[in-house]
């Protein structure tokens, strides 16, 4: 665990995939081509103090993203959507940020996200990730994908950093 505390006192730019990590991986569809997620509230509330703390916030999904893009936008987050190669996407993020990738976390739960957790400093996955997927985890939380991982992997990072006892009210 010392390890992972010391990978998240680093981290400036925390990238989260969506469908599976911020949700729970379900899409519900309708008959005219609509599409709904359901997104945790405290997970919500975890990437609005690491915003306020001055990390980075971004969502990286593969899939298109107006659901999204909206929750996103509630948060003061970035979202980037349809991204076909997650890695190559992630070091540009860093890059235009002057950021080294052991400043980088990403939260994956499937086979698309493993090449990102690789070369992220810190890579994390929730609870019902896919096993490859928790195979290159540094941390995994105790909840499931859409049930509040995020927010734990939110206050690992602000507790390393020594931030989450002055985020309080």
């Amino acid at each position: 665990m010392d390890d992972v505390r010391d990978r998240a006192a680093r981290i400036r730019l925390a990238c989260f995939d969506v469908d599976g990590t911020l949700t729970d991986g379900r899409l519900y569809l309708d008959a005219a081509g609509g599409e709904t997620k359901a997104f945790h509230v405290r997970d919500g509330q975890g990437l609005a103090l690491l915003r306020r703390a001055g990390i980075a916030v971004a969502f990286v999904t593969a899939r298109p993203g107006a659901v999204a893009a909206r929750r996103a936008a509630e948060l003061g987050a970035e979202c980037h959507a349809e991204v076909k190669d997650k890695l190559a996407f992630v070091q540009s993020l860093a890059l235009a940020r002057n950021l080294r990738m052991d400043e980088v976390a990403f939260m994956g739960d499937d086979l698309a996200d493993v090449a990102a957790m690789r070369a992220a400093g810190l890579a994390a996955a929730p609870a019902d990730a896919h096993p490859l997927a928790l195979d290159h985890a540094h941390w995994r939380s105790r909840a499931r994908g859409g049930e509040g991982a995020a927010r734990e992997f939110c206050d690992l990072l602000l507790d390393a950093q020594g931030l989450l006892a002055g985020l309080l009210p």
